[in-house]
């Protein structure tokens, strides 16, 4: 529950103190300017309040690991809900109104999750989950957005080393594999979810692995 707040916290605040002219500049995400990303965190925001107010009776189908999905094929693009935020986001024209929309939402969707009962079940995606595992897998997303954000600017601060540690760890027991550890936790979510390729060097230390990069998480 403190790393999602901690990672949240963040990720928002690194969004708030950027300068016009980077919201225009690309993403980590394939397709996604820096506005389109931000955007996706108001949509992101959005969806914990929901899952938060959603209580189920039945028991947890799904933890802070398995809430994740593993998908044959990186996004296009082509999904209706990616084209929708890339409109939406250039809809708010001026920055600050977009900084404004995810501080906004996102302190609200930071207050009820810290409101939650952990041990209490949630519903989304058709799944049951306690509500700190659902909030425990929002840790995993806060730190790849974070990635994505600072992808092309090397003077915004970064993800915490214990979120950075803690998603890899969530990364590998999707894998059921330990990746090298020569790498650092960053080149591992980079190069393990496919957002940068690997090097014919890296691709042999990785063995058996490799075969299997990147994970596409739905």
């Amino acid at each position: 529950m403190d790393l999602f707040s901690q990672s949240w916290a963040a990720l928002r605040t690194a969004v708030a103190e950027l300068p016009d002219e980077d919201f225009e500049r690309p993403s980590g995400c394939a397709g996604w300017l820096v506005r389109d990303l931000a955007c996706h965190l108001v949509i992101d925001a959005q969806d914990v309040l929901i899952t938060v107010a959603t209580p189920e009776d039945g028991p947890p189908t799904r933890n802070a690991v398995t809430y994740w999905d593993l998908l044959d094929e990186p996004p296009t693009g082509d999904d209706p809900l990616d084209a929708l935020i890339v409109r939406l986001a250039a809809a708010y024209q001026e920055p600050r109104l977009l900084k404004f929309h995810l501080d906004d939402v996102g302190a609200a969707a930071g207050r009820a999750a810290a409101l939650a009962d952990p041990a209490a079940r949630v519903g989304t995606k058709d799944q049951v989950l306690t509500v700190g595992d659902y909030l425990s897998a929002y840790v995993l997303e806060w730190t790849l957005h974070h990635l994505d954000l600072i992808a092309h600017l090397p003077d915004v601060a970064g993800p915490s080393d214990e979120a950075l540690s803690r998603s890899r760890a969530m990364l590998e027991e999707l894998a059921g594999a330990r990746f090298p550890e020569a790498f650092s936790d960053v080149d591992v979510l980079l190069v393990g979810t496919g957002r940068r390729a690997a090097t014919d060097e890296e691709r042999a230390k990785f063995g058996a692995l490799a075969g299997r990069l990147p994970l596409v998480l739905g």
